[in-house]
């Protein structure tokens, strides 16, 4: 199983990603990572990503997707996948892909992200990210107003592991 924790930037993605991946001693990926260089520069100047600028993005994560498919391995993905046709890029068919919304109020998101630094996506650029967001249909949704573990909790309640 793959699962894929999505949100827009600051819905804690990667701090719960890391905490269900410890917990299950599966292997996390940050999808942040995954951003070409041009990509990170542009949401760092505070210019939102078009969709043709995460066409390279989404086809490095469905490359992972893919290898981890192939090779059998449970893995843990955070990425933000705000829109339908984005997340079924990164479910190939018969794969074992499950995604799970972290879902929060714009004015409680934009309080995480402006205490937290050093993160390239900046507050200012969370009004593009939710004006993207087409909210997923027929997937677990947390609400992000919870603590980490009672989170990570509802997961893994929600997909029986």
């Amino acid at each position: 199983m793959i699962i894929i924790l999505m949100g827009v930037s600051g819905s804690g993605k990667t701090t719960i990603g890391q905490m269900l991946a410890k917990q299950l001693g599966w292997s996390f990926y940050d999808g942040d990572d995954f951003h070409p260089q041009a990509n990170i520069e542009k949401m760092a100047h505070d210019i939102p990503l078009t969709d043709e600028d995460r066409a390279a993005w989404l086809a490095a994560l469905a490359q992972l997707i893919g290898g981890l498919e192939k090779d059998q391995r449970p893995g843990i993905i955070a990425c933000s996948a705000l829109k339908q046709s984005y997340r079924q890029r990164l479910q190939p068919q018969g794969a074992d892909v499950r995604f799970v919304y972290l879902k929060g109020s714009y004015e409680l998101i934009l309080q995480r992200m402006q205490a937290r630094h050093g993160h390239y996506m900046k507050p200012e650029m969370l009004k593009s990210q939710f004006a993207t967001l087409q909210e997923p249909q027929g997937v677990p949704a947390v609400d992000i107003g919870q603590t980490p573990e009672a989170i990570v909790k509802q997961i893994r309640q929600a997909l029986g592991i």
